[in-house]
């Protein structure tokens, strides 16, 4: 009897014992997760904002997925689904998996067309930030008519790229350009600004420098107005020199308007397509041919039409770009960039 007694005694006690640890010394239950956290502490936000990511998910997910698709096909001109008086022919194209990647990443086509893409997208971005950075530094002081200046800078921002790139093309015209008449009148001969390859490819940059400039000079203006005056006060003080300033205070200073604009200048001339095609449409030859033009190219000009090509080369311009922002991102957090 004792014995029971006391086996009563031990369950007993340990069951209070489970029982304890189940309600306050056990494991706790588990935390939300992140996406949950979110909708519930933000709902109100997330309700606000789904209309408008429905509504770009249709507009851009949908052509992507589509491109996608394209792009693992042999579709083109004669064999997609198409309509001739009350005929509808339906689609014949097949599915080729990645022959057409494979195609262009081992063809000389891509690959010539990329190294110069990366050398326009390069040249490009590096003017353009080089001279935003000098005019900005410029009218950051106080100048006599300096509004008046930032107005005439931002010009080329405010008129529409078409008018710029066909003004510049009408300045570049070899016989009746007004580049080729200034020449001419102080004795040189008419330059072939877009009919010689090499004088095509700088006639293409600068055109895109020029109007580049507006809105990295505008960017740059604001991030030095952001700067403490009283940090140029104390360094001129110190007998730190305007280059020790510059390299010490302003670019420092500027690195997260920098780090920003940069990436966007980068994207935007990678996909630069109104300059190259108004101005030269890839002459001459495929000289100034960039990736996004000659994905236009396949689509629209060659005869027969070639979608699944110009989808190719639209996906591989678009993983490009992707892995570019991905290795700049790693490398400004690997810097301290808090990006």
């Amino acid at each position: 009897m004792a014995v029971h007694t006391s086996q009563s005694v031990v369950k007993a006690a340990g069951g209070n014992t489970a029982r304890g640890r189940s309600r306050g010394t056990g494991t706790p239950p588990p935390k939300p997760g992140r996406i949950r956290r979110a909708l519930s502490v933000h709902w109100y936000a997330w309700a606000m904002v789904a209309p408008v990511v429905v509504v770009i998910g249709v507009i851009i997910g949908y052509p992507l997925v589509r491109g996608i698709y394209l792009s693992m096909t042999d579709a083109d001109e004669r064999n997609v689904a198409r309509s001739i008086g009350v005929n509808e022919i339906p689609a014949t194209y097949e599915f080729v998996g990645a022959d057409n990647y494979v195609d262009a990443l081992t063809g000389s086509q891509f690959l010539g067309t990329l190294g110069w893409t990366l050398v326009w997208t390069v040249s490009c971005v590096s003017i353009t930030f080089v001279l935003g950075m000098a005019l900005a530094n410029i009218l950051n002081r106080r100048i006599v008519g300096r509004s008046a200046y930032r107005m005439a800078l931002i010009l080329p921002w405010a008129i529409p790229g078409f008018v710029s790139v066909f003004a510049w093309r009408f300045l570049y015209n070899e016989e009746r350009g007004l580049l080729n008449k200034i020449l001419g009148g102080a004795g040189f001969d008419a330059v072939p600004w877009l009919n010689d390859p090499t004088w095509a490819k700088f006639a293409v940059i600068a055109v895109n420098v020029w109007l580049g400039i507006p809105f990295m000079m505008v960017a740059l203006l604001g991030g030095l107005q952001s700067i403490p005056s009283e940090q140029y006060e104390a360094a001129e003080m110190d007998g730190a020199s305007a280059w020790q300033r510059f390299r010490h205070i302003t670019l420092p200073g500027l690195r997260p308007v920098s780090t920003t604009v940069i990436l966007l200048s980068t994207i935007w001339t990678f996909n630069m397509f109104p300059v190259i095609f108004l101005l030269t449409r890839g002459g001459p030859g495929e000289a100034t041919q960039i990736l996004v033009t000659q994905a236009y190219k396949f689509s629209f000009e060659i005869s027969p039409r070639d979608y699944a090509q110009s989808s190719t080369w639209g996906v591989l311009i678009l993983v490009l770009l992707m892995v570019f922002a991905v290795v700049y991102r790693r490398v400004l957090r690997s810097q301290g960039d808090n990006w």
